[in-house]
């Protein structure tokens, strides 16, 4: 197998529960939702995505034909910034990463010393091994991975089956909104803040990341 990388750069998580966490970000070039291109976006699932994973011309971008490769290619950018400090965490995401993460590279990366997270709009099974599952289901996508550690939901999404409750009663231990990056993001932050007072089932998740100009 060949493994196709968008990107891969250290920072600080910005969402959900892991929020402030450093890690490298292991960003997988492609999506079964989208082609990434903006000439497809009136056709894709997902329509409001706002990141690039086309191409692997990113940032420490590359396609690599072993996953021990990769896995050196991680450990050299975490030991670049934190040095022999952990522990080491590498957030898997896209695209959708569970199209090329797999058992080789997981074993890869766990014998490299990383706590393994991934970001997955859930349409397809995770595999075993993860340490941290965050699922961010799609309207008009089926939900396969129903349990994980978060559930991430863009909102408002105004198509019934993307609503908070459809979610609610699913095997999660946390639940976010996080309000949809678009021009009507303050209405939009507004109303996840309305709901999440109103359901402290949910929590509230802003890109943090973005805010203080993280990549």
């Amino acid at each position: 197998m060949t493994w196709t990388v968008k990107e891969a750069y250290y920072t600080l998580q910005g969402e959900g529960a892991q929020t402030g966490r450093a890690a490298v970000f292991l960003r997988f070039a492609g999506c079964n939702l989208w082609s990434g291109l903006e000439r497809d976006r009136d056709k894709a699932v997902c329509r409001f995505c706002d990141t690039d994973f086309v191409g692997t011309n990113g940032v420490n971008g590359g396609k690599f034909r072993a996953a021990e490769d990769l896995a050196a290619h991680v450990k050299a950018i975490w030991e670049a910034e934190a040095g022999d400090e952990g522990p080491r965490y590498v957030v898997c995401t896209g695209g959708e990463p569970l199209l090329q993460l797999d058992a080789p590279l997981i074993a890869a990366l766990k014998a490299e010393g990383f706590e393994i997270g991934v970001e997955t709009n859930g349409t397809i099974a995770a595999p075993d091994g993860l340490d941290w599952i965050c699922v961010s289901p799609k309207a008009n996508a089926p939900l396969v991975q129903t349990s994980g550690s978060e559930l991430k939901l863009v909102y408002p999404q105004d198509e019934a089956e993307a609503q908070p409750e459809r979610f609610s009663k699913l095997d999660f231990s946390h639940f976010f909104l996080q309000p949809k990056d678009d021009p009507d993001q303050a209405r939009n932050i507004q109303a996840a803040t309305t709901y999440c007072m109103k359901n402290p089932q949910w929590r509230l998740s802003l890109q943090t990341h973005k805010l203080i100009g993280l990549p």
